[in-house]
């Protein structure tokens, strides 16, 4: 793979969504009650709510506000009915930047990210600009304290993934075909392999450097966009030196 999801890995260790848990919930919530609002409330019917389903107990959601998110999406609840929107446009340098939203407004949401992207050196551009620069795939980030390289490989491999990567000091990382990550992750965890994450991504093909003030820049802008409510997530191509991951 020519790509990497650095941005995903850089978030996890940041600890960005885990200290700002009422933000995170709110995400999951929407997230939760489109899922069921598309596809039915029974998750073994429905893979995007099972997926849904992982990160709201990840997060230690309680129950009960996980039980009457999917109520509102089957209509068992009242609700808001919220649209889903892809906007992608270009960041710093020119990297390309891909934002999955779901807003009850559209024309708002539009005009905020407009900003954002403006405010921190980027622009907002057409649709298809940049999305044929990633690649839907299921994303498993793994401790490297669950065994040693070679282990985890044999048992990624085996249990169906299609790449492995250790490339990153702390986490190993793995990529699966989207439909695939459910059984990756049960297998690996019935390996007794402690899976710290697990959801699909979009994985870019192409990588963009950035150095110094551009790539100050850009992480600035993609923490803005996991600020912002509406924004279930963001992926972009960029590759930064690791010296400036903790600008912010």
């Amino acid at each position: 793979m020519s790509g990497h999801n650095k941005w995903s890995t850089i978030k996890h260790k940041k600890g960005k969504l885990d200290a700002k848990r009422g933000k995170l919930f709110t995400k999951i919530i929407r997230e939760l009650t489109t899922a069921a609002r598309e596809g039915g409330g029974d998750a073994d019917g429905n893979p995007r709510l099972r997926a849904a389903i992982v990160s709201a107990k990840a997060a230690n959601m309680p129950g009960d506000t996980l039980h009457k998110a999917i109520q509102r999406g089957t209509g068992e609840l009242p609700g808001v009915s919220y649209e889903e929107v892809t906007y992608e446009g270009y960041g710093p340098g020119g990297v390309a930047v891909l934002l999955h939203a779901l807003t009850d407004n559209r024309n708002r949401t539009t005009a905020e990210l407009r900003h954002m992207f403006g405010k921190h050196g980027g622009n907002l551009g057409e649709s298809g600009c940049v999305a044929f620069l990633f690649k839907k795939q299921g994303y498993l980030l793994l401790p490297k304290t669950v065994g040693d390289e070679d282990k985890v490989m044999e048992a990624a491999l085996e249990a169906g993934a299609e790449d492995f990567f250790a490339d990153d000091p702390e986490f190993y990382e793995i990529y699966t075909a989207p439909e695939e990550l459910h059984k990756v992750k049960t297998a690996l965890e019935a390996g007794g392999l402690t899976v710290e994450q697990a959801k699909v991504e979009m994985v870019p093909t192409t990588q963009v450097r950035l150095e110094d003030r551009r790539a100050e820049q850009m992480v600035r802008l993609m923490e803005a966009f996991e600020d912002h409510d509406d924004v279930q997530n963001v992926w972009a191509n960029f590759d930064i030196d690791t010296k400036l991951l903790e600008v912010g």
